[in-house]
C-alpha cells in the first residue's frame, strides 16, 4: 500500500461526498483497519490494568494510569476511524446506487460499537444481561460485515 497524498485522505475521509470504485474502497478500508488493529491490541494488552481494586492496590499505580490514558486516546481514534469509515463507505454505496448512503455506511460503526457495548456490560451485569445477548450481537455484526464486504467490495458500479 502506497501513501496516500494528503488531498486524496481529504476526499477519501473527511466527507461522504463523491464516487468511488471498489479497488479504492478496499484500499481505503485496508488504511482504516490497519490503523484499528494495533490500537485494538494495544488496548487489549492494556485493559487488565484498568481493573482497579483500592482495596488490594494503592490509590495510584502507574500501569492503571497508563491504560487509563491509553483508553482516551483508543476511544477517540475509535471515533474518528469510524467517522472516516462512514465517510468512505457513503461514497461507496453512492456509486452503488443505493438509497441513503450515509445510513448505510454508519450500519457497520454501529453495529459494532453495540457489540462492544455489549461485551464490555455483560461481565459487570451477568444477572441481568445473559451471554446470549452478546452472542446475538456478535452474530449481527458478522452479518453485516459480510453484507458490506459483499455490497462494497465485490460488486461493481451502478453508474
Amino acid at each position: 500500500m502506497a501513501i496516500l497524498p494528503r488531498e486524496r485522505i481529504a476526499f477519501l475521509y473527511r466527507t461522504d461526498q463523491g464516487r468511488i470504485d471498489r479497488a479504492t474502497w478496499l484500499q481505503g478500508a485496508a488504511w482504516l483497519v490497519g490503523a484499528l488493529v494495533p490500537l485494538a491490541l494495544g488496548w487489549r494488552a492494556l485493559s487488565p490494568y484498568a481493573e482497579h481494586d483500592l482495596s488490594k492496590s494503592p490509590l495510584f499505580v502507574p500501569m492503571t494510569v497508563a491504560a487509563y490514558a491509553y483508553a482516551l486516546v483508543y476511544a477517540l481514534a475509535v471515533v474518528l476511524i469510524a467517522i472516516s469509515w462512514v465517510n468512505l463507505s457513503a461514497k461507496r454505496f453512492r456509486d452503488r446506487g443505493r438509497p441513503a448512503p450515509l445510513a448505510l455506511a454508519g450500519l457497520l460503526p454501529l453495529t459494532a460499537f453495540l457489540a462492544g457495548a455489549a461485551h464490555f456490560l455483560q461481565p459487570r451485569v451477568a444477572a441481568a444481561m445473559p451471554y446470549w445477548y452478546v452472542s446475538v450481537c456478535d452474530a449481527v455484526l458478522i452479518g453485516v460485515v459480510a453484507w458490506t464486504i459483499y455490497e462494497l467490495a465485490l460488486r461493481g458500479s451502478r453508474q
